[in-house]
């Protein structure tokens, strides 16, 4: 499977190859993330060991006279032991080459092929890491130092107990960006609805999504050949048929799309359900005020005659002429 635009550095550094000559697109794990798994495997190596001290000590105490300090001694060394040798053994044993920090950090413990790691390989890691890496019981401070150097040298992450081991360290978790499915055409609408989806399991539309989410980085003709094989066996559990011709990648949009929908229906249905059954069980709706309106400005009032007059200018008026003294005489009295 090709991939286009080739993805970015730090893909696939694990350097594992399938049976088929296939790389596998798996990144080894490095300094930063395997420190912080450790930190979380040492909190619960500190749990542990408390409360197998409890129980150690409850069960010396019941012995009576029996016990002495040479049992005593012998049964704290056994019990740094197990905390330190058998909690990583047992638990890449079980867990699948992961601890619990491993499983927080999605990390895990593979043999250098990519095989399942196995009890002789992680004891052998546990032994070097007790004795040179972590607490280092061989010149700590000197064995931490080289540990590191290890670390940051070599190619694929690996420290001295996986050197010694063939073992690797590897991500569990894709570094892939995970882009929304494409959007299905919209003639495809009627027909996605009358779909029987009841047949399609969840593996199957797993494998869909994922399809659809990395179809822009796949490659001519592996794009057209993967998308044939997935709705080959889509529409083997679906019903009815498509009513026209299109691309598979439509087909498998659509139903993608019509089994999210449904799905999303059921869940409110649900929810509504538990609403009326149990409403405390329910957080309270969410109210948002509505946005303030404006305010408009109002007029003044109009005032009253008085005051209008009185706010008024005052126009100004002419000045009387000035008249002499035989003009300001009484015309009835003068003969004209």
């Amino acid at each position: 499977m090709r991939a286009q635009p080739p993805p970015p550095s730090g893909w696939a550094d694990a350097g594992l190859v399938s049976g088929e000559a296939v790389e596998l697109d798996v990144r080894a794990a490095r300094l930063g993330s395997r420190v912080l798994a450790l930190l979380i495997d040492l909190v619960a190596q500190l749990v542990a060991a408390v409360l197998l001290g409890i129980g150690l000590s409850l069960a010396l105490l019941s012995l009576g006279d029996v016990v002495d300090g040479a049992l005593f001694g012998a049964s704290q060394t056994v019990l740094v032991i197990v905390v330190l040798i058998g909690y990583p053994v047992l638990m890449e044993r079980f867990a699948g080459g992961r601890t619990l920090g491993k499983l927080a950090v999605g990390l895990r413990v593979v043999r250098a092929d990519g095989g399942p790691v196995g009890v002789g390989q992680s004891l052998t890691r546990a032994l070097v890491g007790v004795a040179v890496e972590w607490p280092g019981l061989v010149l700590p401070l000197l064995s931490w130092a080289a540990s590191v150097t290890v670390m940051l040298t070599d190619p694929r992450g690996r420290r001295l107990g996986d050197l010694v081991a063939g073992t690797l360290v590897v991500h569990t978790r894709g570094a892939g960006t995970w882009r929304p499915a494409p959007s299905p055409v919209p003639p495809l609408f009627g027909w996605a609805g009358t779909l029987d989806l009841t047949r399609l399991d969840d593996g199957l539309a797993l494998a869909v999504r994922q399809y659809l989410g990395r179809v822009h980085q796949l490659a001519e003709p592996d794009r057209t050949r993967l998308a044939r094989e997935l709705w080959a066996e889509v529409a083997a559990v679906t019903s009815p048929p498509p009513p026209w011709a299109a691309p598979e990648s439509a087909y498998l949009a659509a139903v993608l799309a019509e089994r999210g929908r449904r799905a999303a229906y059921r869940l409110g249905r649900s929810r509504a359900a538990t609403a009326t059954l149990w409403p405390e069980l329910v957080p309270p709706p969410v109210v948002v005020p509505p946005p303030l309106a404006p305010v408009p400005l109002a007029r003044p009032a109009p005032l009253a005659a008085p005051a209008a007059a009185a706010l008024r200018p005052a126009v100004p008026t002419q000045p009387e002429p000035v008249r002499g003294p035989e003009a300001r005489q009484d015309p009835a009295r003068s003969g004209k």
